[in-house]
C-alpha cells in the first residue's frame, strides 16, 4: 500500500507565498516521477507541476510557469507557489506515478497514487 500525505495548504492573500509538501511511504518503485495536481471548486481537476524520477527535469503547467516551483527528494516532493492569486484557490494533490517521468500523451497517465489533498485558499 502506498500513502501520500499533503501538508503546507492554508489561507494567503494575493500576491502571497506557500510551500506545500508530501511524503510519499510503502512499497513501490522510487525511481518515478512525483507531482502535484489541483482541483477547484466546481472545476475538473488538472495538472500543476511534476518532476521526474532523478530531480533532473520539471514539467509545468502554463498558467503557473514562472511562479511554482517543484522539487523533490526521494520519497517526498514540495511545491513552492510565489505570486498567488485567487485562480490558484484549489485543493492541492501530490502524485506518484509508476512511469519515470511525466507522461507526453497524458498527464494523468501513470499517475496511479494519489493523497488526499491540501486546501489552498487565496484571497484577494
Amino acid at each position: 500500500q502506498v500513502h501520500l500525505v499533503e501538508s503546507g495548504g492554508g489561507s494567503v492573500q494575493v500576491g502571497g507565498s506557500l510551500r506545500l509538501s508530501c511524503v510519499v511511504s510503502g512499497r513501490r518503485n522510487s525511481d518515478t516521477a512525483l507531482g502535484w495536481f489541483r482541483q477547484a471548486p466546481g472545476k475538473e481537476r488538472e495538472f500543476v507541476a511534476a518532476v521526474n524520477w532523478s530531480g533532473r527535469n520539471t514539467y509545468y503547467a502554463d498558467s503557473v510557469k514562472g511562479r511554482f516551483t517543484i522539487s523533490r527528494a526521494t520519497d517526498s516532493v514540495y511545491l513552492q507557489m510565489n505570486s498567488l492569486s485567487p485562480e490558484d484557490t484549489a485543493v492541492y494533490y501530490c502524485t506518484a506515478s509508476v512511469l519515470p517521468s511525466l507522461s507526453d500523451v497524458d498527464p494523468f497517465r501513470g499517475m496511479d497514487y494519489w493523497g488526499k489533498g491540501t486546501l489552498v485558499t487565496v484571497s484577494p
